[in-house]
């Protein structure tokens, strides 16, 4: 769990939600049925409107990374990455076989495989190289629906407002019903920045980082990989395992 996340969204809800207090408003004003309709179903339109659904789906299964990033493993990466090393020195490119069949990433046993087949250093890393640029093209296309959410929502917030000030001019002659239309302006464009700026912003950099992090221990393990199959020396495959365990 990440923890900094949680405190965030509960830091972020509670600054709101007491900040009406303290200024004598009411916390149920700002729960109106109508607002929320308007922005996030609005908000979710236009950014259905703009992305196939195989990508749009993608980005709301990686909202769970906010709360539940994937495990780190660039240790247990590095451990392997320095057994491929040995075993392939030892025993030769067959024997990755048994670490082939035991990896459960797609990248990695696509590096491992290409070894074994004997393909060209040059020809491995060009294809793993494509392998990893498709990859963050993908997943950044997903990330960018939540960029999309946060630059809809406060213009979807404002039409909402429109909405609700044309219901207040419709009922002029009705005090009672003015009430209504005026909650509904305001509120939307509450909903619209605040999920923009609280929300959609910070969850779509959070993942851009997780993307970031991932594709830059695709590349170092590709540069492995090239290591391996060029028989390069240990102390070069030992650089790359220091860099993959480099803070970042």
């Amino acid at each position: 769990m990440d923890w900094a996340s949680v405190a965030g969204v509960v830091l972020a809800l509670a600054g709101v939600l007491a900040g009406q207090s303290i200024e004598g408003g009411k916390l149920a004003s700002l729960l109106q049925p109508a607002a929320f309709a308007i922005v996030v179903v609005g908000t979710l339109g236009a950014v259905l409107l703009q992305t196939r659904l195989r990508t749009f789906v993608r980005g709301i299964e990686m909202l769970r990374w906010v709360f539940l990033p994937p495990s780190d493993r660039r240790a247990t990466l590095a451990r392997e990455i320095g057994q491929w090393n040995q075993a392939a020195k030892r025993d030769g490119p067959l024997s990755l076989e048994r670490y082939l069949q035991a990896s459960d990433d797609k990248l990695v046993a696509k590096g491992l495989r290409m070894i074994i087949d004997g393909i060209a250093p040059d020809k491995l890393r060009q294809m793993l190289d494509i392998e990893i640029s498709a990859y963050e093209v993908a997943e950044r296309q997903a990330v960018r629906i939540w960029e999309s959410a946060a630059g809809y929502s406060p213009t979807i917030g404002i039409l909402g407002a429109v909405l609700g000030l044309i219901h207040v001019m419709e009922n002029l002659t009705e005090p009672a019903k003015l009430g209504g239309g005026i909650a509904v302006a305001f509120v939307s464009t509450i909903y619209g920045v605040g999920l923009a700026n609280l929300f959609f912003y910070p969850i779509a950099n959070k993942l851009k980082a997780i993307v970031s992090l991932r594709v830059v221990q695709y590349e170092i393990a590709a540069a492995a990989f090239y290591d391996i199959a060029s028989g390069d020396h240990t102390r070069i495959v030992d650089e790359r395992i220091a860099s993959l365990l480099r803070e970042y």
